[in-house]
C-alpha cells in the first residue's frame, strides 16, 4: 500500500492557534514505526501545478493564494495566516492526494495521504482550515489522466464537505456522498449528491446503520472507478468540534465498512485523514493510524 506524506512541509501558526498542526508528523511516525508499509512505499508528493488546480479552482483564486496577494479577510476566513510555507504546505498536501488516487488505480488497491481531507475550500475562496480542496482537485486530474472516468467521494468527517458540494455542483461524473453532524459547521450546508445529517450525540450504532446505508446508495448511483474517502477523526466523542459521539471502536468500524464495502465494489480507493480535535493529540492520531492500519489490512 502506498502512503504519502507532506508533514515536512510546516505550516507556521501562531502560539494558541487549534489546528493541530503536529499531529502530521506523529502519525507519519507511527506509520513508520508500526511495519505497515514498505519503506519504499512512502513518498513524498509532488507538488500540484497551477493547470491542476484549475480544474476544480477558479485561477484567479490560485494565483492569489501563489503570490501572496489573499486579503486579509480572504485568510480570516482559511483561518491560517498567509505565508509561502502556507502555500507549500497546501500544494504538496493537494498533490498527496493525487499522488494516492495515482496509486491506487496503478495497483488497483487502497492508498493513503496522511494528510488531506480539506473540504471546505471552495471554487474560489478558501475557509475553515482549507486553501485548496484536494478531493476535487484529485478527482478532476484522473478524468484528465484518462486514468478514471466515474468518481466516488465519500467524506465521513463530522463537518459536511461545502466547498466540494459546491465546486462539483451539477457534474454527473463525480457523485458526492457526506454523512455528517446536522448542527454542525458549516452552518450554511451546501447540496451534496447525498447528504445524511446527524442529530447532536449519534453514537456508533446509528452512524453505521446510516452509513451503511448511504454507501449502498452511493455506490448503487455512482458507479465508480476510484473512491475518494474522507476519514476524519472528529465524530469521536471526545473531539472538541465534533459534537458526536462515536467512540474510537465505531470509528474502526466505520473505517471496516467503508473501506470492506469499496474493497468488495472493486473500487480502488484513495483514503484522506481529513479533521480531528480531540483535546489529547495522541488520540487524535492513534484514530489516523486505525484508518491507515485497517486499509493496510483490507487493501487488495
Amino acid at each position: 500500500m502506498h502512503v504519502f506524506y507532506s508533514d515536512q512541509f510546516v505550516l507556521p501558526l501562531p502560539p494558541g492557534h487549534r489546528f493541530p498542526m503536529a499531529k502530521y508528523a506523529a502519525l507519519r511516525a507511527r506509520v513508520a514505526a508500526s511495519g505497515l508499509v514498505d519503506p519504499a512505499d512512502m513518498h513524498v508528493p509532488e507538488r500540484a501545478t497551477r493547470e491542476q488546480l484549475a480544474l476544480a479552482h477558479d485561477p484567479g483564486y490560485v494565483d492569489r493564494v501563489c503570490r501572496g496577494e489573499l486579503s486579509a479577510r480572504e485568510q480570516r476566513e482559511i483561518g491560517f495566516p498567509w505565508s509561502e510555507p502556507m502555500v507549500e504546505r497546501s500544494l504538496r498536501s493537494t498533490g498527496a492526494t493525487i499522488g494516492a488516487c495515482r496509486a491506487a488505480l496503478i495497483h488497483r488497491s487502497f492508498a493513503v495521504n496522511l494528510a488531506g481531507g480539506t473540504h471546505h475550500a471552495f471554487r474560489d475562496r478558501g475557509d475553515g482550515y482549507c486553501v485548496f480542496n484536494d478531493s476535487a482537485v484529485a478527482a478532476r486530474v484522473m478524468q484528465a489522466e484518462r486514468r478514471a472516468a466515474r468518481v466516488l467521494v465519500v467524506d465521513c468527517d463530522v463537518h459536511q464537505g461545502d466547498g466540494t458540494a459546491s465546486i462539483l455542483a451539477g457534474d454527473d461524473t463525480i457523485f458526492t456522498f457526506s454523512i455528517h453532524g446536522a448542527k454542525n459547521y458549516p452552518f450554511k450546508k451546501q447540496h451534496s449528491d447525498l447528504d445524511i445529517e446527524l442529530a447532536d450525540r449519534t453514537g456508533d450504532e446509528d452512524y453505521l446503520a446510516a452509513l451503511d446505508r448511504g454507501l449502498a446508495e452511493s455506490l448503487g448511483r455512482a458507479t465508480p472507478d476510484l473512491a475518494i474517502y474522507l476519514a476524519g477523526a472528529d465524530p469521536y466523542e471526545g473531539d472538541r468540534l465534533g459534537r458526536l459521539a462515536l467512540t474510537k471502536d465505531g470509528l474502526a468500524q466505520r473505517d471496516r465498512l467503508v473501506l470492506g464495502t469499496l474493497r468488495e465494489a472493486q473500487v480502488p480507493t484513495a483514503i484522506s485523514m481529513a479533521g480531528g480535535y480531540a483535546k489529547e493529540l495522541e488520540d487524535v492520531v492513534e484514530i489516523h493510524f486505525t484508518t491507515v492500519k485497517t486499509a493496510a489490512e483490507l487493501a487488495p
